[in-house]
């Protein structure tokens, strides 16, 4: 009977569990370039009551269900057109470079802007690796496919300010979030491998185009519902476990 109780409570810290993620990517459903997350489940150890024989089966009592991963789903969102030229999508599995001058991190949220240098940074002034300084007295700037910055200077003249590179990871699954849209490597990530945007899979860079969450809130919804009946389900166990406990109190009366 106690066995029951301990299933249901695993249960219930589970689909609470499942329950956060799917609020987290409901709350994201708009935010550039975020990518889902997704847990899955995994049974405990089983309580053999006698091992098998010749033409006999185990008799096996499971003991309740475990958290086995929370995983984060970088399958590419849909693209958005803004027509705002320092707003970038990456049209491949790259990741954007952006640093504090100490330490990289990775994105794919491409709303970036100047600061106050003319530097092109990230919404929280995190500079965009590779991209240089546009003067404010340039007549235009670009960004290409191929990660080029260029502009037209005060003269007329066509002047180069950078070249933008993709990152590219072994294991884009094993990057750990640390907020503001941001990634980093991890020990099961691998390391950065650095290309040119069009090369090595990491596909072109889109300006004047924006990666929108890929968060399907038909899908998420559906999952809510699984994993609320999922913890009333487990609820019940505990109260019938509780009330068959109650009646072998009464028997002891």
């Amino acid at each position: 009977m106690l066995r029951s109780l301990y299933s249901g409570v695993s249960g219930m810290k589970n689909f609470q569990t499942k329950l956060d993620v799917i609020g987290n990517n409901i709350a994201n459903v708009n935010t550039y370039g975020f990518k889902k997350g997704r847990t899955t489940f995994s049974d405990l150890i089983s309580q053999t009551v006698s091992g098998a024989s010749a033409g006999v089966n185990a008799k096996q009592i499971g003991l309740g269900a475990r958290l086995a991963s929370i995983d984060t789903i970088h399958t590419g969102g849909s693209t958005q057109a803004t027509g705002r030229p320092l707003d970038l999508a990456v049209a491949g599995n790259g990741y954007f470079i952006v640093t504090d001058g100490t330490s990289n991190f990775y994105t794919r949220a491409g709303n970036f802007y100047f600061d106050n240098q003319r530097n092109i940074v990230n919404s929280d002034g995190l500079e965009l690796a590779g991209a240089g300084t546009i003067p404010a007295n340039a007549r235009s700037f670009s960004i290409g496919q191929d990660g080029q910055v260029t502009y037209i200077d005060a003269n007329g003249a066509l002047q180069n300010a950078g070249q933008i590179q993709l990152a590219m990871f072994e294991n884009p699954e094993g990057l750990d979030k640390v907020g503001g849209n941001l990634y980093q490597v991890s020990s099961n990530s691998g390391a950065a491998v650095l290309n040119n945007p069009g090369s090595g899979g990491s596909g072109d860079i889109n300006s004047g185009f924006l990666e929108m969450s890929n968060v399907d809130l038909s899908e998420e919804f559906t999952e809510m519902i699984v994993a609320q009946r999922g913890f009333q389900s487990n609820t019940k166990i505990i109260t019938t476990s509780d009330e068959i406990l109650q009646e072998l109190m009464n028997l002891k009366r």
